[in-house]
């Protein structure tokens, strides 16, 4: 119970940072440092390693994503953990907050070119224009956080080999860091959308976890 409550309180205090850094993002205060970022990234970009990048960019997409978050829920249930399953709605939930967030807070991404897209996918087609075409948070990070973070606890906790268990939470940290470098290095968002993305995430994870390690009953 002690470290539920650990984890209670650490999400609540990344929930307050995530909303001083929209309301950061919405005043304009990291205009400055978004730009000076995105400069220092575009002096990197190299036309070589694009298609490696866009490849990365899948590890965070909607269809990627999903289909894991899928595949989690239906091997808790298959495995006798059916109301662990649940945990997927911590991912639904943090998808409903980001598209809420790039609905109401105007903030354009950076400007696109053609060599700095992403790979063909919903998302891409969906935030092309419209309201959804605002950038803060970054979803791509969202989901990557969730999605990995929580199948890495998982096979910490549930998979009988050691080397797994070893494994699970280094792997899923470096697949986050790399998906939010490419954001980065692909010029698709700001520096700022890329932490919201983290902090968000972090959150959806944190109560994700929170189930899981909830208190049993006898009949679960």
């Amino acid at each position: 119970m002690p470290a539920l409550r650990s984890r209670l309180v650490a999400a609540a205090a990344l929930a307050i940072a995530y909303l001083a850094l929209a309301m950061a993002v919405a005043a304009g205060i990291l205009n400055g440092l978004d730009k000076q970022v995105l400069q220092a990234m575009s002096s990197l970009w190299s036309e070589p390693l694009h298609p490696l990048f866009q490849a990365i960019a899948e590890l965070g997409g909607l269809e990627l994503t999903t289909i894991l978050m899928i595949a989690l829920a239906i091997f808790l249930v298959r495995g006798g953990f059916g109301a662990d399953a649940w945990v997927v709605l911590a991912f639904v939930a943090a998808q409903v907050l980001e598209v809420l967030y790039k609905a109401n807070l105007h903030h354009p991404g950076p400007p696109r070119t053609v060599a700095h897209t992403d790979g063909p996918s919903i998302t891409e087609l969906v935030s092309a224009s419209g309201p959804l075409a605002n950038s803060f948070p970054s979803g791509h990070v969202v989901r990557a956080v969730i999605a990995y973070g929580l199948i890495a606890f998982v096979v910490q906790r549930l998979a009988p080999w050691p080397l797994a268990r070893t494994l699970a939470i280094p792997v899923a940290t470096l697949l986050i860091l790399l998906l939010a470098f490419d954001r980065l290095y692909l010029d698709l968002h700001w520096e700022s959308d890329v932490l919201g993305g983290l902090l968000l995430g972090a959150i959806g994870l944190l109560a994700g976890t929170v189930w899981l390690d909830r208190p049993r009953t006898t009949d679960n």
